[in-house]
């Protein structure tokens, strides 16, 4: 006892041994509440929380109470660091300050994380994919932030966050033209998703972007896009607002994917069709109704004609280019890739110098992409290759062989002597 006693007597002599004493035992305090905390503590309320809660309420309020644990150190740190011995008022203020500091800071990460898990968590949901919550839940950590920004900058300078906020009034105008960008986001960000324009997962194309490809992710201030050769696109979320944009979502939901290409056709090739050809069409089947019908209509409107005595150029006659477009639309009327419920048509366009334009207008029976071409290749295969049995041909442009056989012939023509030579 009289040796405690002279150890005590003799650290009265060095106060500043006291301090450091004092603050070693603090800091192992609180080393030790940390420990408790995580390791005990913190077990026993998970556990309670599985008992009371399940599925998506266990895991955000174990995540909040795990992050919030790194409160209880600071909290020893505050309270006990006014018992340290010969600790100076300033340095007692100057670390009560970081300690509240850092606590205000924790609490908002701990907020902010929970936020991020709130998204986690709901992204997993079907109906995330038209109502995205992650703008919202960014525009909620930006104001998190600046809350704990004011309140950190007020604490260690041990002053009211009033004064803070009072002075800026004065940096508004400073404050939009930084959050700029963020507001016009924020606002772009809430139309979207309130008029259900965009949606995680959608087709879109923007070709003033270079963009062409699906959704990935909607931010607040950006939407990314995955193109399709596997580049990523990031538009500024108030673009899409402020500009035009494609969404083929309708074209997903709708089953089928429109089919409208044409092929050009010679036009001098077409022509009125013979009797004998008209005999020889009748080996198509598909052409069986059509050529029936048609030659009903047109042997009633032929005889009334003769009838009445008018020359036989005014009659009306089959042509090849006509019976090629029935056979085309009875054979796309079959065609198991075709959408039978939706327009299906074949139409000539306006003739260009490059030939007559027979255009196809239909809808494949899927929305995937390599069926669809898969569809659409093997239906002008077919069309293509059966060109001949109506006496078609198609128009292409004169190629450099083309040039060289013309060629040749004048050479030849002209290497010839003339007859009677």
């Amino acid at each position: 006892m009289l040796d405690l006693d002279q150890a005590l007597a003799g650290l009265n002599e060095y106060p500043y041994l006291q301090t450091l004493i004092g603050l070693a035992a603090l800091a192992a305090l609180a080393a030790i509440v940390n420990w408790l905390t995580h390791h005990v503590l913190l077990r026993i309320v998970r556990r309670a929380l599985s008992l009371s809660l399940s599925g998506d309420a266990e895991a955000i309020f174990g995540e909040l109470i795990a992050r919030l644990a790194n409160v209880a150190p600071a909290i020893i740190i505050y309270q006990a660091v006014l018992l340290v011995p010969h600790l100076p008022d300033t340095a007692q203020t100057v670390v009560r300050n970081v300690a509240a500091a850092f606590m205000i800071l924790t609490v908002i990460l701990a907020i902010a994380g929970g936020l991020n898990l709130l998204n986690a968590l709901y992204s997993r949901r079907p109906e995330s994919r038209q109502r995205p919550i992650k703008g919202y839940i960014q525009v909620g950590k930006i104001i998190l932030y600046a809350a704990a920004a004011i309140l950190v900058v007020a604490t260690l300078l041990d002053r009211s966050p009033l004064l803070l906020i009072s002075g800026l009034g004065a940096m508004a105008a400073v404050l939009l033209l930084v959050f700029k960008d963020t507001i016009l986001s924020l606002v772009a960000s809430v139309q979207l998703t309130s008029n259900d324009m965009i949606r995680v997962g959608d087709w879109i194309e923007m070709p003033q972007l270079n963009a062409n490809g699906d959704v990935i992710d909607l931010a607040l201030h950006t939407v990314k896009i995955q193109n399709f050769d596997k580049t990523i696109t990031a538009i500024p979320t108030w673009r899409l607002i402020n500009e035009s944009f494609v969404n083929w979502r309708g074209m997903q939901e709708s089953g089928g994917r429109r089919i409208m290409r044409a092929i050009l056709l010679d036009q001098t090739a077409i022509r009125f069709l013979t009797p004998e050809e008209r005999e020889e069409l009748k080996r198509f089947a598909l052409l069986d109704v059509y050529l029936a019908g048609k030659a009903k209509d047109l042997e009633a409107w032929n005889e009334s004609l003769v009838r009445s005595g008018r020359d036989p150029v005014n009659t009306r006659r089959l042509t090849n280019v006509g019976t090629f477009r029935a056979y085309v639309l009875a054979y796309l009327k079959v065609h198991p890739g075709i959408a039978k419920d939706k327009t299906l048509l074949v139409r000539q366009r306006d003739p260009t110098p490059e030939g007559l334009p027979l255009e196809i207008y239909a809808f494949a029976n899927t929305v995937e992409w390599e069926a669809y071409e898969a569809i659409q290749s093997d239906i002008f295969d077919h069309v293509l290759s059966i060109l001949p049995e109506f006496d078609l041909r198609l128009f292409q442009a004169p190629t450099g062989r083309d040039m060289r056989g013309l060629t040749d012939s004048l050479r030849d023509g002209a290497g010839r002597a003339p007859p009677g030579a």
